[in-house]
């Protein structure tokens, strides 16, 4: 496929769907750990919610990575230098295994501290860093495979990691009960079985990715000395990796505010909070292939500077985007105490994650606002703007209004999420007129005449 010229709407189906459908197995495996954390104790199901910030300093770091180097190979592809993009994936290479580095030691020291934070119980402060630590000192799989598919989706390749996806829910489906409890002469591990299953889905992966690069037309432009440290690529990716993982970062210290002010309802609110948002996720999934698509196409074409090209993508995008979640919202709203009541049988833990779902329902044409212009941004070259946004959205808004209306005026649990849902639209509003405006700027920076090339 040719992302600077093939039509829109075709490329938009070619790259998001594989996207969307690799999403929807990535989804699952999330909801098989969460079903068999539920089988071990509750106490084991609000480990695995209260841990989910914690685990996504490794997903906000190695999803930043991915989508920086994207944008930069993208981009350069875009202006036909493939030298420049095999040199950006090698040395993109350098810095994905310090970031790991960095994550393990951070990620290690920081679980239980925060699980304390949380107000949590020993019970279930023992099972959350059984789980992390093995996850952290496996991060270097999540890095590595990540960033190797960045060369594959800045080429609009999405089904290989797609690929991947599949088989490691089949995979962690056959791996998890054996693990936590035993076969033959494997122990039983409990809650770290389910952890251990993760990191082996992930080596697979990673074997699969490099096997798939292997085949493109990267060996004819990439030499060994390629990976020898390279001040001037190091600096670019930095620069647009670091906002990027910000960016992702916000997300997850987000989920950890929601989870600081859920809390104060009780440990169970989180845990049925925690389960109801990776339930949630399923529905993004067009959405998040959508946000691939986005990326790949607007880095190609802003590097061919084919600006009518990305007015075109970034629209189409959210309104595919936005007519899917209203269609969800109306399942998610009528389904959610069946949807809690298939993954726990606590029923406070039923209670609090249907009572979110039902106002998460009336959320779901804002976030394809949300993720397309965050790929949008990131493909201009901007990581910067999608980072600020996600601090106002997802950090300091929540605090200053959660605080006020969670502590101070003891709102119920519903009313919480009704304040969040009372500020995305409100930030969905600023966030199209300020991308729009962003597209309109480069355009008349590259293009004066306004002419479209």
């Amino acid at each position: 496929m040719n992302l600077t010229e093939d039509k829109i709407s075709s490329l938009i189906r070619k790259i998001a769907i594989p996207s969307s459908i690799g999403t929807l197995f990535q989804t699952l495996y999330n909801i098989v750990d969460v079903y068999f954390a539920g089988l071990i104790s509750a106490g084991a199901i609000t480990a695995i919610a209260k841990s989910f910030p914690i685990y996504f300093i490794i997903i906000g770091a190695t999803t930043g990575l991915s989508i920086g180097v994207t944008a930069l190979i993208a981009n350069a592809l875009g202006k036909g230098d493939s030298k420049n993009a095999s040199l950006l994936f090698a040395q993109s290479i350098i810095v994905c295994v310090f970031f790991s580095l960095i994550v393990t030691v951070i990620g290690v020291w920081v679980t239980e501290p925060v699980l304390i934070f949380l107000n949590t119980g020993a019970e279930i402060i023992s099972y959350g860093t059984d789980y992390m630590d093995i996850i952290f000192y496996g991060s270097i799989l999540f890095f590595l495979q990540l960033t190797i598919n960045s060369y594959l989706v800045s080429k609009g390749d999405t089904k290989s990691l797609r690929n991947v996806l599949i088989v490691s829910f089949f995979l962690n489906l056959f791996l998890n009960p054996i693990l936590i409890y035993g076969f033959w002469i494997i122990p039983a591990m409990g809650i770290s079985g389910i952890a251990l299953a993760t990191l082996i889905a992930q080596l697979y992966g990673l074997l699969y990715i490099i096997y798939k690069v292997s085949k493109t037309d990267l060996k004819k432009y990439i030499y060994p000395n390629y990976f020898f440290p390279k001040y001037l690529f190091l600096k670019e990716i930095v620069k647009q990796a670091i906002p990027a993982t910000g960016s992702m970062m916000f997300i997850g210290i987000g989920v950890f505010v929601l989870l600081f002010y859920v809390s104060t309802y009780g440990d169970y609110s989180a845990g049925g909070y925690g389960a109801a948002i990776r339930f949630e996720q399923l529905f993004l999934l067009p959405v998040l292939g959508l946000n691939a698509s986005t990326l790949s196409l607007v880095g190609q074409n802003f590097g061919a500077l084919k600006f009518n090209r990305i007015r075109d993508t970034y629209f189409k995008s959210i309104l595919y985007g936005s007519v899917f979640m209203i269609f969800c919202g109306v399942f998610i709203f009528f389904g959610s105490y069946y949807i809690m009541a298939f993954l726990s049988s606590d029923e406070q833990i039923i209670y609090y994650g249907s009572t979110y779902l039902k106002i998460a329902a009336f959320a779901g044409p804002c976030y394809p606002i949300f993720f397309i212009s965050s790929a949008l941004l990131q493909g201009l070259k901007k990581p910067l703007y999608s980072m600020m946004i996600n601090l106002m959205r997802m950090v300091i808004l929540p605090v200053i209004a959660l605080t006020f209306s969670v502590i101070y005026l003891k709102v119920p649990f519903i009313g919480m999420f009704m304040v969040i849902l009372t500020i995305n639209y409100i930030f969905a509003a600023l966030v199209l007129w300020f991308c729009k405006q962003q597209i309109d700027r480069e355009n008349n920076i590259y293009n004066p005449n306004l002419a479209a090339v």
